[in-house]
């Protein structure tokens, strides 16, 4: 029958599609958890800048590097976020062409291959960057600058007056 074939052709598509999906649904895991950790790092970032005019001597060098590998982190996420965005936008694109082909008389498999091989490089790349933020994250970890204790703030105060 006809209509018989047609339908065949819809339910391997459907389940080529499951794949990508579930792809899309890891994507968007560690797209949630980059979020995360930009926010922590433009909070620190914040804080940090809030307190530089109360530091000086080797506290102000320890905050001036803080906030430089702060930088470094905040581009490194950002860059990994975009990645991970268009990861996910070549795999939208994907089902999309999958599906297309269902339901016109072209071979599409080709742009299909292409588009999941560009999604998973570029979900490669994303997550090497994203390794790259947390290494500089953990060296960074043992050089955070500790805030001034209620004692050398008063005494800073003290002697400015």
């Amino acid at each position: 029958m006809p209509g018989e074939s047609h339908f065949l052709d819809i339910a391997r598509v459907i389940q080529l599609a499951v794949a990508p999906v579930f792809m899309l649904t890891a994507i968007a895991t560690i797209i949630n958890v980059l979020i995360s950790r930009l926010g922590r790092a433009v909070d620190r970032r914040r804080i940090l800048e809030e307190h530089m005019p109360e530091y000086a001597g080797e506290r102000e060098s320890q905050a001036l590097r803080e906030l430089d590998l702060l930088g470094q982190r905040i581009v490194l996420v950002l860059w990994a976020t975009a990645l991970a965005v268009l990861s996910a936008l070549m795999v939208c694109l994907l089902i999309g062409t999958a599906f297309s082909g269902a339901f016109i008389a072209t071979d599409l498999s080709r742009p299909v291959a292409v588009l999941f091989t560009g999604a998973v490089a570029a979900l490669t790349v994303c997550l090497l960057v994203f390794l790259r933020e947390i290494s500089i994250a953990a060296v960074s970890a043992r050089q955070t600058v500790a805030p001034q204790s209620l004692r050398e703030r008063t005494k800073a105060t003290a002697e400015a007056k």
